[in-house]
């Protein structure tokens, strides 16, 4: 008997078509130990049930099954924090191109690169005015609909100085980028003259037009921090503050108490594991998460720089991220997850994702059986968005001939071209 009775089909959300067949996944592996059936079905999970209970729900057909035998299901991870106007210009010469097409291509390509690591939804950062003007914003834009129906691309604007006589501009500009279509009023009050009346207009600006807000902060200022919380406490529909690395270089006592004020005010703070972006001064270092964690506050953590100027060699990983989170900062697996896909997706005012009926078929299927395994080495990915598979990565790992393998009777790879059309051999061995 299925574990999750089937559910009646919801209307897909306005961020792209979802796929109205039913697609199977069959013998997957939860975080809880079980091996399910998943049926997915109008971009929903229609239902859950122990392996071999469902069927496809339409006439079985190509594409209408997909065993995941060897897989863990999870929910997809998500990436709260990219700059998809400066990503993979690294190698570039000279100064980076804001010139649209270029932008719309590596902002177009860096979402597919995050796209192959599990992430369906993205929130970029992009800077409105001074040498961009609006035309990286409209680049993005474009990207975000190219990319309808295999990920979510959110836009936040990112205007300079908001304050005294330049920042007028900054203001008109800021208020075009949100009727251009970006969704998030964001921006980094640590360069404006005046930080906290950059803080204000941007509060004010999302409250005319009902957006969220997510600033870049270093948090290294406590007094700051605190006005900045004071002012954001109770905005709807919510506010986020990244990367936050200066935390971790305050006493433990003035940070203790800045978090309990984070957490007052119902402030998210997004986390850059992987490496900080050139937003703020601070490169290095990571807010302090299980502090912040411990006192209430969401930790969400995000990817930061792809290859740009400011982290040459970003992968924009989730799962990267995520491992770093466990291994370098102290959480357990789970919590470390939780902080690339449900407190991520809850900073983006995105629906909860669970692996039951109901829920919306946003997806990451990767090779292992627990998820810390899973996070030390899950190189195969099958990534759903929708309902349907818009990713697969699969890597095969092969050693050169030798008896020592089966000598100590070690699993190894087959042969290149010999294997399964999935990447394993005989014995299931894929990374």
């Amino acid at each position: 008997m299925p574990d999750s009775q089937p559910q009646p089909p919801h209307s897909p959300s306005p961020s792209g078509p979802a796929d109205r067949g039913s697609l199977l996944l069959c013998g997957a592996r939860l975080t809880d130990g079980r091996t399910v059936d998943v049926r997915l079905c109008g971009g929903r999970i229609e239902a859950v049930g122990t392996a071999g209970s469902l069927t496809p729900g339409r006439a079985s057909g190509p594409g209408t099954r997909l065993d995941l035998g060897g897989y863990l299901l999870l929910p997809a991870p998500v990436d709260p924090h990219v700059h998809a106007d400066t990503a993979l210009t690294a190698d570039a010469p000279g100064p980076v191109s804001y010139d649209p097409e270029d932008v719309q291509r590596r902002a177009t390509e860096a979402a597919l690169l995050q796209l192959g690591h599990g992430a369906t939804a993205l929130r970029a950062h992009v800077r409105v005015g001074d040498v961009p003007g609006l035309g990286a914003l409209t680049a993005v834009l474009r990207a975000r609909r190219s990319l309808r129906g295999l990920a979510e691309l959110t836009a936040v604007a990112m205007p300079r100085v908001l304050t005294g006589v330049a920042g007028a501009d900054g203001l008109a500009m800021l208020r075009d980028a949100l009727k251009m279509g970006a969704d998030v009023v964001g921006g980094c009050p640590d360069l404006d003259p005046d930080p906290t009346g950059y803080v204000e207009a941007v509060l004010e600006v999302a409250a005319e037009h009902g957006c969220p807000v997510d600033l870049h902060t270093d948090a290294a200022d406590p007094a700051r921090l605190a006005r900045l919380a004071a002012m954001a406490g109770g905005l709807r529909p919510g506010v986020a503050l990244g990367p936050c690395d200066g935390l971790g270089k305050l006493p433990a006592e003035v940070v203790s108490r800045a978090a309990d004020q984070l957490a007052a005010a119902g402030v998210t703070v997004v986390c850059l594991p992987q490496g900080a972006c050139g937003a703020v001064e601070l490169p290095d270092g990571t807010a302090p998460v299980r502090l912040l964690r411990a006192a209430g506050v969401r930790v969400a953590a995000g990817s930061g720089a792809l290859r740009d100027v400011s982290n040459p060699v970003g992968r924009g990983d989730p799962l990267e991220a995520a491992y770093l989170l466990a291994s370098r900062h102290g959480l357990r697996p789970e919590e470390a997850y939780d902080a690339v896909s449900a407190a991520a997706r809850a900073a983006m005012g995105l629906p909860e994702v669970r692996v039951e009926a109901g829920f919306p078929a946003e997806l990451v299927a990767v090779r292992g059986d627990r998820l810390a395994g899973a996070l030390s080495l899950a190189y195969s990915r099958i990534v759903v968005h929708r309902g349907r598979v818009v990713a697969r990565t699969s890597a095969v790992r092969e050693y050169g001939d030798s008896t020592t393998a089966s000598d100590l009777g070690l699993p190894r790879q087959g042969r290149g071209g010999q294997g399964r059309r999935d990447g394993r051999d005989g014995h299931g061995n894929t990374a």
